[in-house]
Formats: structure tokens, sequence, C-alpha cells
């Protein structure tokens, strides 16, 4: 699917789990607790306080799983790659992101909820690691025009902000339901509260494969927006799924994280086809 066109989107998403030696030096700096014992307390604690839910804050996350799918200007679905793998060295996935972004020629970032969550996270691994953001932080002239302004759709499009009009309602069901409603996979058998215990057992691939197949999901979710928003329209959406398809079949041998999303493949259920047929 290669081509020479400008890459004109980069959609990603990343996989996180808790830094153990930060949250004892931050949370219980005199207790002395070993890493895991530190996560595991920090996590009842919230689970006391959150209604059950147990997820860590991202300031105490770093990335090990992170999957960009490279689009042109014409919306094919280029390449779609998980960075440093299969090492999944956090400082040198981080250093991929931003340096990439800015060897594209600092494509539309795009990505589900990524404004509370993905982009932070990467942020903040930039200023763990050490690298320089300048065209990212950039803040010369208009507010607007800043890479980091939230409502600046040309240098990060976040699907979920944009189907709630900017948080003016809740959108249940996440990027499952969005994808779910496109026929498309959605979530499988992996789900995102999984990914410490996956960690913590050493299944670094089945993270960068479930990442993958979120990745995927975006792209589709993707592909709508850009027919909502007049960009293109429904015919060329299906030759642009039909293609990711083709693409997906190919490269299904060498990568599991394929062969597992085709095997959940649905169609669009298109009612205006049947309405021209009725006519």
């Amino acid at each position: 699917m290669a081509n020479a066109k400008k890459i004109e989107f980069l959609l990603f998403d990343v996989e996180t789990v808790a830094d153990g030696n930060l949250v004892a030096a931050v949370k219980y700096p005199q207790d002395e607790l070993a890493p895991q014992a530190a996560i595991q307390r920090f996590q009842e604690e919230l689970r006391e306080t959150q209604n059950g839910r147990d997820f860590i804050p991202h300031t105490f996350q770093i990335p090990i799983a992170v999957v960009i799918a490279k689009v042109d200007s014409d919306l094919n679905l280029v390449d779609l790659v998980s960075l440093d793998e299969p090492q999944f060295r956090s400082h040198v996935m981080t250093q991929q992101f931003w340096r990439g972004w800015e060897h594209y020629d600092r494509p539309t970032w795009v990505t589900f909820n990524g404004r509370g969550f993905d982009l932070p996270v990467m942020e903040l691994a930039a200023f763990r690691y050490g690298l320089s953001l300048g065209q990212w932080f950039y803040s010369r002239g208009a507010a607007y025009t800043h890479p980091r302004n939230r409502y600046n759709a040309s240098s990060h499009l976040d699907l979920h902000e944009w189907l709630t009009n900017y948080g003016a309602c809740w959108f249940r069901g996440g990027l499952d339901l969005a994808a779910t409603l496109l026929g498309k996979p959605g979530k499988m058998s992996t789900k995102g509260d999984q990914v410490q215990e996956m960690w913590d057992a050493g299944k670094l691939q089945e993270i960068s494969d479930y990442c993958r197949c979120d990745v995927l999901d975006t792209y589709f979710v993707f592909l709508r927006s850009c027919v909502v928003s007049g960009r293109i329209d429904l015919k060329r959406e299906a030759e642009l799924v039909d293609a990711a398809h083709r693409w997906l079949i190919g490269q299904a041998d060498s990568c599991k994280a394929y062969e597992d999303y085709l095997s959940c493949w649905g169609d669009w259920h298109n009612p205006w086809a049947e309405t021209e047929k009725a006519v």
C-alpha cells in the first residue's frame, strides 16, 4: 500500500504500566516498599475512593507499547508500526515517537481520547527522558495556532472530543462502541485494564498486538469522521476500508494481531444501499 504521497496523519495508541519505583518514592517514601507492593497498595487505595476503579494516574505511568498508523493525504493506510518492537524500551519508543513526527514534517496526530491520556503520557515521557520538543511546544503567535492548543485539530484530532463536541456530552462505550457501530472488531479478548497484569507476566508482544488492534479501530473510526465532516463520501470510505482489508490479509501471516483482527472482521451495514434497491 506504499505510495509517494505525504504522510498527513499519524494515528496512534499507547499502552502503559505503572512505575512501581516512582509510586514507592512519591506515595510511600518511609515504607521501603518493593515496586509491585507499592503499586498494589496504591490500587487498593484507589478502589476505596473511586468506586472500585484502580487505574493509577498517568503521571505514574510509562509507555510500554506505542503503535502508529501512517495515513497519507488521500487517507490511505500506508503502514502500521509498533515502536521499538520487540525490545519495547520506553525511552527508545518515546524518542522514535517524537522524532518520527518531526521526520514526517509534523503530521496531524489522531487519537481516541488521546487528549486526556496518550499525548500527556508521551509528553511526560519526554520530560522523564530529557528529550527536546521545541516544535511541539512552540508557542509564538496566535494561541489557536499552537500545536498543543486544545482546539487546533490540524495538530491533534481527538476523535473522542470530536464526537462529544469537546465534552458537551458523554460518549459511553468509547472506541469499542464506535468501532462496533462500523462492524469492526472493537475490544476482543484483551481489555485495557489487563495490561499491567500482562506486563508483569512478560507478555510484551501480546500487549503490542492489542495496541495494534486499537489503532486499526481508530483508523476506521477516523474514516467515518471524514465522511461526517465532508472530507470524503461513503463510496470513497468503502474503497479505503476495502484497501485496508486487503492490506491486512496480506500481512496476516507475519502478524498475529492482524490474523486475530480479521477473524472478528465485519462489514458496515449500509441502509442506503437497501433503500436504493427498493426504489
